[in-house]
C-alpha cells in the first residue's frame, strides 16, 4: 500500500472558542496549526488543509485548501470526504486525518493506523486510547480512510449521517490503540489552551 496523504481538519466553527480559526491560536510561540503540520507532514506523502471560507487566509501555509463539498457544516466527515476527493485526484489510495486543534498527537500515528489496517481490503481505522470508565475511547478526527469508500461516504452524508463512529462501524472499521490519552488532548475552550501550555 502506498503511503497515505495527510489532511488536517480545520473546517469547524470553533464556537466554544468564540469563533475564528482555532488553529491559529499560539501555543509556546507556535500556532496550533503549525504544530500539527510539523507532526503530520513527515508521516505522509503530501498534505492538505480542510477549511471553509476564504482560502487566502491560509496562503502562508503553502498547502492545498479543501472546502467541504457537503453544505451546512456537516462535521468532520465532510472534511474527510473533501480529503478523499482530493486524494482521488492525486491517484492516492488513502488519507490520514488529524485535527487542527490537537497539537500533541503521536509521531507514529500513521504507521500505527496502517498496521491496524493490515489485511483489510479497504483499511478504515480510527485512533483510540484507553479510558478507565469506557474501556477505550475513539478519536474520530484521527483516522485512516480509504479512497475506495468515498462515494459511500458521500451518499451517507447526503442522507444526513454526521457521526463518524456510526459510519466506521458500519464499514467494519478497526481501531489503533495508543497508550497515552493525553496525546489526543484538543483545544476547544480558552482554559484548554492554558492546560496545553502546562503540558508543553
Amino acid at each position: 500500500m502506498k503511503q497515505p496523504l495527510g489532511v488536517i481538519l480545520a473546517g469547524g466553527l470553533a464556537t466554544r472558542m468564540g469563533g475564528g480559526d482555532k488553529g491559529r491560536l499560539t501555543l509556546g510561540g507556535q500556532s496550533l496549526l503549525d504544530r500539527v503540520v510539523d507532526r503530520l507532514a513527515p508521516q505522509v506523502e503530501d498534505l492538505a488543509l480542510n477549511a471553509n471560507g476564504d482560502p487566502a487566509r491560509f496562503a502562508d501555509l503553502g498547502l492545498p485548501i479543501l472546502a467541504d463539498s457537503i453544505p451546512g457544516h456537516a462535521g468532520p466527515l465532510a472534511g474527510v470526504l473533501a480529503g478523499l476527493d482530493w486524494a482521488a485526484g492525486q491517484g492516492a489510495e488513502s488519507i490520514v486525518t488529524a485535527a487542527a486543534d490537537t497539537p500533541f498527537f503521536p509521531c507514529d500515528l500513521v504507521p500505527q493506523l496502517l498496521l491496524a489496517g493490515e489485511g483489510m481490503a479497504h483499511p478504515l481505522v480510527l485512533a483510540a486510547t484507553p479510558d478507565p470508565e469506557r474501556g477505550r475511547v475513539r478519536h474520530p478526527t484521527f483516522g485512516l480512510w480509504p479512497v475506495a469508500l468515498r462515494e459511500d461516504l458521500r451518499a451517507a452524508l447526503t442522507q444526513g449521517l454526521r457521526k463518524v463512529v456510526l459510519w466506521s462501524d458500519e464499514k467494519g472499521g478497526r481501531e489503533a490503540l495508543f497508550p497515552d490519552a493525553r496525546a489526543f488532548f484538543n483545544v476547544n475552550r480558552p482554559e484548554d489552551l492554558k492546560a496545553a501550555e502546562a503540558m508543553l
